[in-house]
């Protein structure tokens, strides 16, 4: 699809807000992204950026607008009046400004908002932006096209048509306002069977003409043409006519954003379970070029274990529509998917090369995941009323390990709970390093037998508390005091059960080699103090049998 371009963007965005000092190469120059400058990061070569000039004063941004130049950018943006206008001229870059009191923060969003209304919209829905110029120039009203929900696809760029605000916040935020009355005129286009006019909202507001764009009998969207006095004659019969060909468009966008949906949806499936030849360095390159990443890291959104949820399929598939447009609202790419319950989503970071030059950047990505893992799960439990889980693997340079960093997720979400509902590998390494030896536990014979399966017979057999008391004296770093604090009992009572453990099931509490074998069992393999591990019992086979009742005559509590 063809690039915003610097006329374009201004016809948007253009006025007070943002002002053009000058332009050598034209309007007609392409506008791909709007960059914040870091004074500490080196210029990245990025052909049509428009270049914010942060922390830079307009009179002596000479140097940057140099830079962007080299870095092939068509534009600086900076802050006040006094901008370098003769440096721009002569190395061939824009230049504009915007006021003193402007937030970069604002002036980026507004910018990256316009531009990516019409660059970021593959999948078809180019074409459109073209048929909203035809439409507004053979009504002579500015045109806008919206799917039925009145979130704007495209709108017209056709210079000096009558416009108000209710357009220039609908453009600028890719949806029209909310208004009750502008709900009423909305299904008033949809119940005609053609163009309808419609009175101004307010004394600000422009009267609209407007029609339903329908195939077969369904909706697809509406052609919206600003009504400022200067429509033509046959504006109706023009409008319904490009209704006739948005239809088309809007039918085979359809069609190409699901084929594209499609590949996406296969490759990252195909990138967490490293099946086919996804893992492979070839597929690896393919995919990092289709994304646009290099490293990623895997996070995972599961719904609450414990939640009782009536249609939990269709929660699960809203969570993932959630997922995907945050995704997509951050990253400008769709990377997820619903595998077992779990929806995954791969995010961009930082790469080696880029950690190594700047270690901060890798602190900046963590917390923008962490951020957006946070606004998920509180998004969805407040609108879906159900609770929602977190968890983010570790950071991998390749994508070819991508199912171990989805093997870190899974791990991290069996730990997750109401009082940790998001949560990173590095957050809970140490549980999660006892969760995979309780996996290993389950799966070798040799690491299964041992002194804690006579512990927990002992306790199951006979009702003492020997597990219990001997977790509690190991966290506690072997001290009988505040063993017992844990345990609420006496110090007299744990030493007890101390001396009996030892004396009735063979432990030798005095070898510190003992000591710490049955302290990572007890811990991972019976999941005795670990939250949310759940129990891991050992297979059935031949086991050591519980002690006697004779042997365990005197192992209760003293009085």
């Amino acid at each position: 699809m063809e690039a915003s371009t610097l006329g374009a963007l201004l016809d948007v965005v253009g006025g007070p807000a943002l002002r053009l000092c000058t332009a050598p190469a034209g309007t007609a120059a392409p506008v791909t992204e709007a960059l914040l400058y870091d004074a500490h990061t080196p210029l990245p070569r990025t052909p049509g950026a428009l270049l914010l000039a942060v922390g830079v004063r307009a009179a002596t941004a000479g140097p940057l607008v140099r830079a962007a130049a080299e870095a092939g950018m068509t534009g600086v943006v900076v802050r006040g009046t006094d901008g370098p206008v003769d440096e721009a001229e002569r190395h061939g870059v824009a230049l504009l400004a915007v006021d003193e009191e402007a937030s970069w923060h604002h002036v980026h969003l507004t910018l990256a908002t316009a531009i990516g209304a019409r660059s970021a919209h593959s999948g078809g829905l180019g074409d459109l932006f073209a048929l909203a110029d035809a439409i507004a120039a053979a009504t002579g009203g500015a045109t806008a096209v919206e799917d039925p929900h009145q979130r704007i696809l495209a709108y017209s760029t056709v210079p000096g048509q009558p416009v108000d605000e209710d357009r220039r916040q609908g453009i600028l935020g890719l949806q029209v306002p909310v208004s009750v009355e502008n709900a009423e005129q909305v299904r008033l286009v949809f119940g005609s069977a053609g163009p309808v006019r419609l009175p101004a909202l307010t004394e600000r507001e422009l009267p609209r003409l407007a029609v339903a764009v329908r195939a077969g009998g369904e909706p697809l969207g509406a052609i919206w043409v600003v009504d400022g006095g200067t429509l033509a004659a046959d504006a109706a019969q023009s409008l319904a006519q490009g209704a006739a060909t948005a239809a088309l468009l809007l039918l085979r966008a359809r069609v190409t954003q699901g084929l594209t949906l499609d590949r996406n949806t296969d490759l990252v499936r195909r990138l967490l379970t490293g099946s086919g030849s996804a893992s492979d360095s070839a597929e690896a390159s393919t995919a990092a070029h289709r994304l646009g990443w290099d490293a990623v890291r895997v996070a995972a959104f599961a719904l609450g274990s414990g939640a009782s949820v009536p249609d939990a399929e269709r929660t699960l598939l809203r969570l993932q529509d959630v997922v995907r447009l945050q995704c997509e609202a951050r990253y400008g790419r769709h990377a997820c998917v619903s595998l077992d319950g779990v929806v995954y989503a791969l995010l961009p970071a930082p790469g080696e090369h880029a950690e190594a030059r700047e270690p901060q950047q890798r602190l900046t990505a963590d917390r923008r995941h962490r951020q957006l893992a946070e606004d998920i799960v509180g998004r969805v439990g407040r609108s879906l009323r159900v609770p929602v889980r977190a968890a983010l693997g570790e950071t991998v340079a390749d994508l070819g390990e991508v199912p171990a960093s989805r093997a870190d997720a899974d791990l991290v979400l069996r730990l997750l709970d109401d009082a940790l509902p998001v949560a990173s590998i590095d957050d809970v390494r140490p549980r999660v390093t006892l969760l995979r030896l309780a996996d290993v536990l389950r799966e070798r014979r040799e690491l299964r037998v041992g002194a804690w399966q006579r512990v927990l017979a002992a306790d199951t057999a006979y009702g003492t508390d020997y597990a219990r008391t001997l977790v509690s004296w190991f966290d506690a770093g072997c001290d009988v005091a505040s063993a017992a604090k844990t345990l609420s009992v006496h110090p007299n009572t744990c030493r007890y059960r101390l001396k009996q453990a030892g004396r009735q099931l063979g432990i030798d509490l005095a070898d510190p080699d003992e000591r710490l074998v049955l302290w990572l069992q007890l811990r991972a393999g019976a999941g005795l103090g670990l939250r949310g591990a759940g129990q891991v019992r050992p297979r059935s086979g031949p086991q050591p049998g519980p002690p006697t009742r004779r042997q365990l005559k005197v192992s209760g509590d003293p009085g």
